[in-house]
């Protein structure tokens, strides 16, 4: 297992900012820092997003996810008790109890961890922490920016799924519906609904079946209904590739009610700790890790910087992006990946003939290698129609890719 090196100890990073106007922007350099390392850059992504409501234990969480990370692709140790010592305080994204939001925009974790699935493929894990907001357009802007970007997104729920947060999938799921019809590829590959502190397990047990079966009551779809209501719950379910629930207990007076609360274990109940060790690897294990697709095509780490660059441009406003206009952005980030491949290919050929003490290289090896460039360009599968990627064929054209 690759073993990912830091010049600083891992902390969350900040890459999207919520502005004071409600309008959010990209601090591409951070992002770039990490995401186009040389050792990430060219890997294909896992991208584990948690979003809801404020002060409802998304940082908590992905406090456990870090631990299992480290033992699993850092520390290469066997994970049967990567939850650790009883006494040890819980470290990584900021997380406290009360009423203020510790969270704002959307945080990605500095370390990124590198592992390899049972296909051969090499992945680089990302996590994201986002920000609970009271604001309704702002929290729709950061789940419908995760969304787009996740491959995982955990949709952190109290106590129950309620049809208001079915409705925050609304903006998303319109725009699924566009990219269904434009690619005919599923836009998003898994939505886990996590719902906490759930008080009825003598109805729904703890857990994923427990989960299955609330999940299977919340998305029926019938006749009583009204039609808006029917339909948001067709479109969640084409828009994913999997859709799944999992009930967790409430983790204990001591961590709900303690101001001194540090995320010891010990202070946490059994129950609560049992669960985790069921959820966390069900998410994270290398089985069970689920790679970044757009358009049916694996994201690259490199590619993932161009997405966000796209999403964040139309998402600056201080209105909700038309679905319309999410679909054009991803389509021009999907075309700039597909640019970015066909440079890749010039490069490499061009190397192999004419680097380092080779001759220089005659024009008609030149024309030869720059036709299998733009034949890389135009066999990978695009979004927007031929129309709309001719634009990117040209640009290739005129700089000899």
């Amino acid at each position: 297992m690759d073993e990912v090196k830091m010049d600083h100890k891992p902390r969350p990073i900040q890459i999207v900012i919520d502005n004071k106007d409600h309008t959010f922007s990209l601090d591409e350099e951070q992002l770039s820092h990490v995401l186009l390392r040389e050792d990430i850059k060219d890997r294909y992504v896992v991208v584990v997003s948690v979003v809801g409501a404020c002060r409802k234990g998304k940082s908590f969480i992905l406090d456990f996810f870090l631990r299992y990370l480290n033992v699993k692709y850092i520390e290469n140790k066997s994970t049967s008790d990567w939850l650790g010592p009883q006494d040890v305080p819980l470290e990584g994204f900021s997380w406290r109890g009360g009423y203020e939001r510790e969270t704002t925009g959307i945080q990605m974790w500095s370390e990124v961890f590198l592992g390899e699935l049972d296909s051969g493929d090499k992945v680089a894990i990302v996590l994201l922490d986002t920000q609970g907001a009271f604001d309704k357009k702002d929290c729709a802007t950061v789940i419908a920016l995760s969304t787009m970007i996740s491959s995982v997104q955990i949709f952190n729920l109290s106590e129950n799924i309620r049809e208001d947060d079915l409705q925050y999938l609304q903006q998303f799921t319109e725009y699924g519906r566009l990219a269904l019809a434009d690619s005919g590829k599923t836009p998003f590959q898994r939505l886990q609904f996590l719902v906490r502190d759930w008080s009825y397990p003598y109805e729904a047990e703890y857990g994923a079946l427990g989960g299955q079966k609330i999940l299977q009551k919340k998305l029926q779809v019938n006749d009583k209904q009204h039609p808006k209501l029917q339909s948001l719950r067709n479109h969640i379910r084409s828009c994913f590739t999997e859709i799944a629930c999992f009930l967790m207990p409430h983790p204990g007076l001591q961590v709900a009610t303690s101001p001194h609360f540090d995320g010891k274990l010990k202070d946490i109940t059994d129950e609560f700790k049992q669960n985790l060790q069921i959820l966390v690897p069900m998410l994270l294990a290398p089985e069970n890790l689920v790679l970044k697709q757009i358009n049916g095509q694996k994201v690259k780490a490199r590619d993932l910087v161009q997405y966000f660059k796209s999403y964040l441009n139309i998402c600056s406003g201080n209105k909700l992006p038309e679905p319309k206009s999410v679909l054009v952005a991803t389509a021009e980030a999907n075309n700039l990946s597909a640019v970015a491949d066909a440079k890749d290919v010039y490069i490499a050929l061009m190397e192999d003939v004419c680097g380092g003490n080779k001759p220089y290289l005659n024009t008609l090896k030149h024309r030869t290698i720059k036709n299998k460039a733009l034949l890389q360009f135009v066999r990978k599968p695009k979004m927007g129609g031929e129309e709309f990627s001719e634009k990117y064929k040209l640009q290739l054209e005129k700089k000899n890719v």
